[in-house]
C-alpha cells in the first residue's frame, strides 16, 4: 500500500490549492506576525510603560510587556474576529479544522505554543505549525 503524494499544502485537509480557503503561505504569516508584534509593542509603550532601553534589572515585568500584549491580542481576536489584526489585514483567517467556532481553549493553546516559538517553526506537509496542529486550527486565506 503506497501513500499518495500531496501535490500542494492543504490537499489532504480538503483545502483548495489557491485562493480563498487555501493554506496561508509563509510570507503572509511572517507579515502578520510582524504587524501583530509591532502593534503589541506600540500598545506596551503607550499603556504599560515599556521601554526597550530599560536594563533588565530595572525593567522587571515590563520587559515582557510586548509579548504579553501580543498573547492577549491573539487570544481575544482569534475567536471573535477569526484572526489577529495582522491576519485580517493580510487576508487570512484562523479556522477550526472540522468547522465551527474555535472556542476559547484552542486560541489559548495556540497562543501559548506560539509564544514559545519552537512549535510555530516546525511544520508538517500542509504547512501547519505544531501550534496549529495541537489546537486543531488552520490558518487559511480569506
Amino acid at each position: 500500500m503506497t501513500d499518495a503524494v500531496n501535490t500542494y499544502p492543504g490537499e489532504r485537509l480538503g483545502m483548495p490549492q489557491t485562493g480563498p480557503g487555501s493554506i496561508a503561505r509563509v510570507g503572509r504569516r511572517i507579515g502578520a506576525l510582524a504587524i501583530d508584534y509591532l502593534a503589541a509593542t506600540i500598545i506596551a509603550i503607550g499603556f504599560l510603560g515599556y521601554n526597550q532601553f530599560d536594563l533588565p534589572a530595572e525593567a522587571g515585568w515590563r520587559q515582557f510587556a510586548p509579548m504579553m500584549v501580543f498573547a492577549v491580542m491573539q487570544i481575544l481576536f482569534i475567536p471573535t474576529a477569526g484572526g489577529s489584526p495582522g491576519h485580517r489585514i493580510l487576508g487570512m483567517r484562523v479556522i477550526r479544522l472540522g468547522g465551527g467556532w474555535s472556542g476559547l481553549w484552542r486560541p489559548i493553546i495556540r497562543t501559548l505554543l506560539l509564544v514559545v516559538v519552537i512549535p510555530a517553526v516546525i511544520w508538517d506537509a500542509d504547512q501547519r505549525g505544531l501550534h496549529d496542529k495541537a489546537s486543531g486550527l488552520v490558518l487559511i486565506r480569506a
